[in-house]
């Protein structure tokens, strides 16, 4: 049997679990309040941001706290130049809704303003233009005093030193006088830099497995280069970015050098040579799909690699595999081999399509990436039940591109541009002549971080000597998520006398986009594509709008559209459009 002690004590415990959960929220809530006289918003926040949370206190104990959060506030004004501030203070008592409130009241004062800047930069530095450029412009002569801006200069020029290699590099004087009383300061800053060091010979440690000559040709600097960190990131990220490594170090530490060269040694750990990889997306163009690939990262010292990728779909089915040799650079130049089999069933266009190829890649100074290819073609198609047809081809072609977007996953600004061009004549293993044109502009820019504006034009063209023989792979068709929304996957084109799709000899679509950033990683967006693929440049274009929804995920952005396709005689309607992909 319980005791009568026992029974109580359990209820006492019941009844302070109950208090416990109905303490109000508002009891844990921020207990001190900031308020400065004037239009100082940055002295009220830094202020808050010095003093911190303090919350769940008891009146007495914000009696006690009151002097330290004074000092707290007036260390808080001194770092933004107020040296003489008046603060007050007092605590409103709470009751059960609100609690208790230490308030602080402060008449800033005064300012301290900044009478002389002195920033001297002496030695080698001194006639080193990039080192000199872009120094802070503040705290200028006249500005209010402020302690991060001054610390910034500093830390910029120590920092800009060690970037640039001035390893010897001092302060022979650095000081901030202030006087608070006559409220002004005096700023000196003079660093003598010494001579510059400068890169020597780049050793790769042993163990490496590859042929030295191939590691050799990552290096994009010269040995006796004045030092610079960008030099030393470059090379590590390109080796990093081979996908031959999965460990590298680079060693090039001052204390090594000799007459102020540094020597720069490689340490490198092989990565496994082979990776396997699948997945699964969805796109309203082609349905779910299962696309896998393998690869071999490294056959041999020379670095050659190879691999093999499949994408299976509803109307779409390809394998394929290639083989890769490096060039100098490797970063950029190479030569891949080619082969693959295609098969399509879309919009009762039927083809299977077999392919060799060779591409050499080579990215020219102005930083466009060239591709010079050469491949042959295989197409047996049907469209509809009115044309059949086998061809051959062989298509040398010329590719350029350039992209620049200042993030890979989620850029706020950039632009791509392609051009292709392909060709095939019936004198050279060809059963048609075909003159094939595609160029394709995006842009992308970001206003006030919030509103993204995306632009896309593409222009296609073709020539041929029989337009029945060129397969389906070669015509042009518009429509779907990638090209104008609001109407089916390539339906968008000519029509033969049955109403079936056969592609068109051009290409014109366009479309603009407006984004808004409503949430982390969440953006609504309005948008309008104009576009078709036809026959004759002044044959009329479809027209689609509609609104759409960004996921920003963790492998890029997802996106779903519902459009309204504005031209019923070609097959507008509303259509909901989902995919996924880079935005460049």
């Amino acid at each position: 049997m319980l005791s009568r002690n026992h029974v109580v004590t359990s209820s006492r415990i019941r009844l302070l679990a109950l208090l416990l959960l109905w303490v109000p929220v508002t009891a844990f809530a921020q207990q001190v309040e900031v308020k400065v006289e004037g239009d100082f918003p940055e002295l009220e926040e830094n202020a808050e941001a010095f003093i911190g949370e303090v919350e769940g206190r008891s009146e007495s104990n914000l009696h006690r706290y009151a002097s330290t959060a004074v000092n707290q506030a007036g260390r808080a004004l001194r770092a933004l130049g107020y040296y003489s501030p008046q603060i007050s203070w007092r605590v409103d008592q709470g009751d059960a809704e609100e609690p208790a409130r230490l308030v602080l009241e402060i008449v800033p004062g005064e300012p301290v303003k900044v009478v002389s800047r002195t920033v001297d930069i002496r030695g080698a530095a001194a006639s080193d233009t990039e080192f000199m450029d872009d120094l802070p412009k503040r705290p200028a002569e006249g500005d209010v005093l402020n302690h991060g801006e001054y610390a910034n200069l500093r830390d910029t020029i120590q920092a800009r030193a060690r970037q640039r290699g001035y390893f010897d590099g001092a302060f022979v004087e650095k000081t901030l006088k202030v006087n608070p009383e006559t409220r002004i300061a005096e700023i000196t800053l003079i660093y003598e830099s010494g001579e510059r060091y400068r890169l020597g010979e780049v050793s790769f440690a042993e163990g490496h497995w590859f042929e030295t000559s191939l590691l050799e040709d990552f290096v994009t600097f010269e040995p006796g280069i004045p030092y610079h960190t960008d030099e030393i990131a470059k090379l590590n990220r390109d080796l990093s970015n081979s996908g031959y490594f999965s460990g590298i170090n680079i060693d090039a530490v001052p204390s090594r050098a000799v007459d102020r060269v540094i020597p720069v040694s490689v340490a490198l750990t092989r990565r496994d040579p082979r990776s396997v990889a699948a997945g699964v997306g969805f796109s309203t163009d082609v349905g779910p799909r299962f696309k896998g690939n393998w690869r071999e990262h490294w056959i041999n010292p020379m670095g050659h690699r190879r691999g093999a990728e499949t994408e299976l779909s509803a109307p779409r089915q390809n394998v394929s595999a290639w083989y890769e040799l490096p060039l100098d650079p490797p970063m950029t130049d190479l030569i891949r081999l080619t082969a693959g089999y295609q098969r399509e069933d879309i919009e009762n266009v039927e083809s299977e399509l077999l392919t060799f190829g060779q591409q050499w890649q080579h990215e020219l100074d102005s930083g466009w990436l060239q591709v010079l290819s050469m491949r042959w073609e295989g197409e047996r198609f049907n469209i509809g039940d009115d044309e059949t047809g086998t061809s051959s081809l062989f298509l040398p072609g010329a590719g350029y591109s350039k992209l620049y977007a200042d993030s890979a996953l989620d850029p706020s600004k950039g632009y791509r541009f392609q051009f292709d061009v392909t060709g095939a004549h019936r004198a050279v293993l060809s059963t048609v002549d075909i003159l094939h044109v595609n160029a394709l502009a995006k842009g992308l820019y970001t206003l006030f971080d919030n509103h993204r504006f995306l632009g896309r034009v593409q222009v296609g063209a073709l020539a041929t000597s029989n337009f029945e023989d060129v397969p389906p792979s070669l015509r042009f068709f518009a429509g779907g998520d990638q090209s104008v929304r609001g109407y089916g996957y390539e339906t968008l084109s000519p029509e033969n006398d049955n109403g079936v799709p056969v592609g068109g000899r051009f290409l014109l679509v366009g479309s603009g986009e407006y984004q808004y950033q409503f949430a982390k990683k969440w953006r609504v967006a309005l948008f309008v594509d104009h576009g078709n693929a036809i026959n004759d440049p002044l044959d009329p274009l479809a027209t689609g709008a509609g609104v759409g929804l960004r996921w920003i995920s963790p492998v890029g952005p997802l996106r779903l559209d519902v459009a309204k396709g504005l031209d019923r005689e070609f097959g507008g309607g509303w259509r909901i459009h989902f995919s996924m992909g880079p935005e460049l």
